[in-house]
């Protein structure tokens, strides 16, 4: 066994199966010195959210525990962690990591890795993330992807290898041990108390994660291309908090989904696999666009005319807003700390072009809310729905709450869970409660306006002041 110590520095991937970092490592007959450090000193308008917080803590409380208790945490400066690390730990050599996308990583990692290079230090850093990096799927005259289908269809899977195969469990390893530090996490996060809500709904940590990802192999998985669209049904993976966090592998997931369908003509698993595309299209994105966040691809879209109406905008994030559909996503958002995708895009749309509210707003408020918070996948569907990003979709494609309900949510199973005081009420009106009658109302125990909200604006009417305002800038 080497005598040398290398930091592996956990960031996005906080596992042990299938880490390239780790696993280098092990292989390399390192003793292991595992370490996570919350970076105070970068970029602060994208630091994590309070849901994601507790994600995070819960995660990392795993990952401590699959490590014997031995996971290091630090928080501060990661480069001069890493360097007053190096100078503490007998015979340590190398840092490796895994590498993070977001721009303001990527600046960081690459300062990092130059000073520490001309300390003399062994660093090395991998891919972990994603099945495709992004500087490696470009078009043919070097420029990159603005149209989803090509990218994926062409630049993945025609014109690159397949993705890795997964390495499996990690090989035999011997860590630095720590002394006990029970209560670190505790002094680590202010996390709010909403967090009580979702405690018991969720399971962070890498085998959270593979008991969540089985579940979905064998009771999400067959009907999930047209069960995916409906929010009471259980044909969604619920994996984007794992993802997000690292805690398993996308290269382990697609692997298994393809190898469960060898002749990759099952629909549902195709659709699965294309969803997976999205998440690898959106880091594409953010890669060549490290603006994408804050900035309207479209630059026509710097000129839209948003409202500035912060009651309306209040509205829709407590689910105020009038609209059973619409109120139940974004309770659900509230509650759970997730929403389910069909919903994004209903409530992304009702912001957008029914209030007449810039995106970035929207795009905020799920950065705080959601668990799965992620900087490509929010910043691209934000811009997707407002109609101003690549391939998005156009201005004037407006969801219709009340369809997309009566579509989607059809018995109202959905909406009764998250708007309950509305579940008394016949199907035929919960999806627009205004239409029923007053005895039928009495009768549910319903008081518009009182026990539930008004309608906060006029479906019909906001649709034609979204598609004036678009014809301005055209």
């Amino acid at each position: 066994m080497n005598s040398k110590t290398a930091i592996v520095w956990f960031r996005r991937d906080l596992r042990l199966h299938d880490n390239p970092a780790f696993k280098y490592a092990a292989d390399s007959n390192y003793r292991i010195y595992p370490l996570f450090i919350f970076d105070t000193k970068s970029d602060q308008k994208w630091m994590i959210g309070d849901a994601a917080k507790w994600w995070l803590s819960k995660s990392l409380t795993s990952l401590n525990s699959s490590l014997s208790g031995n996971l290091n945490l630090k928080s501060g400066d990661p480069l001069e962690v890493l360097r007053q690390l190096v100078r503490v730990t007998e015979n340590c050599e190398a840092i490796f990591w895994n590498r993070c996308y977001e721009p303001w990583q990527i600046s960081r990692d690459i300062v990092i890795k130059k000073q520490l290079l001309l300390e003399k230090m062994i660093v090395k850093s991998f891919n972990g993330t994603l099945l495709f990096e992004p500087q490696k799927v470009q078009k043919k005259d070097g420029t990159p992807y603005k149209v989803f289908t090509p990218f994926f269809k062409k630049g993945c899977l025609e014109n690159a290898t397949q993705p890795e195969l997964p390495s499996g469990p990690p090989p035999e390893y011997l860590l630095c041990k720590k002394p006990n530090s029970a209560g670190e996490l505790t002094n680590f996060f202010k996390i709010e108390k909403w967090h009580k809500k979702f405690t018991n709904l969720w399971e962070p940590g890498e085998q959270g994660a593979i008991i969540k990802f089985e579940s979905f192999l064998k009771q999400g998985i067959e009907g999930y291309q047209e069960g995916r669209n409906c929010p009471s049904l259980q044909n969604v993976s619920r994996l984007s908090p794992h993802l997000h966090f690292g805690e398993i592998s996308v290269n382990r997931i697609w692997h298994a989904i393809r190898n469960s369908d060898i002749d990759c003509k099952n629909m549902d698993h195709s659709t699965f696999l294309t969803e997976l595309g999205w998440r690898e299209f959106s880091y594409n994105l953010l890669f060549f666009n490290p603006d994408m966040p804050e900035n309207n691809l479209q630059k026509k879209f710097d000129n839209f005319p948003w409202n500035r109406n912060h009651a309306m905008l209040r509205n829709w994030q407590v689910g105020s807003t009038g609209y059973p559909i619409v109120d139940a996503g974004m309770r659900q958002l509230w509650q759970t700390g997730y929403m389910h995708n069909r919903l994004r895009m209903i409530t992304g749309s009702f912001l957008v072009k029914n209030l007449l509210l810039d995106w970035r707003l929207g795009q905020s408020w799920f950065w705080n809310c959601l668990f799965d918070a992620d900087l490509a996948n929010n910043s691209a569907g934000w811009q997707w729905v407002a109609g101003c990003g690549a391939d998005a979709a156009p201005f004037f494609r407006i969801f219709n709450p009340i369809l997309q309900s009566k579509k989607f949510d059809p018995k109202g199973a959905y909406i009764k869970t998250f708007v309950p005081e509305l579940a008394k009420l016949p199907i035929k009106y919960i999806h627009c409660p205004w239409e029923a009658p007053i005895t039928i109302l009495k009768e549910a125990g319903v008081e518009i306006g009182v026990n539930y909200p008004g309608r906060i604006v006029d479906l019909s009417a906001t649709r034609n002041e979204a598609l004036s305002a678009y014809q301005m800038i055209k």
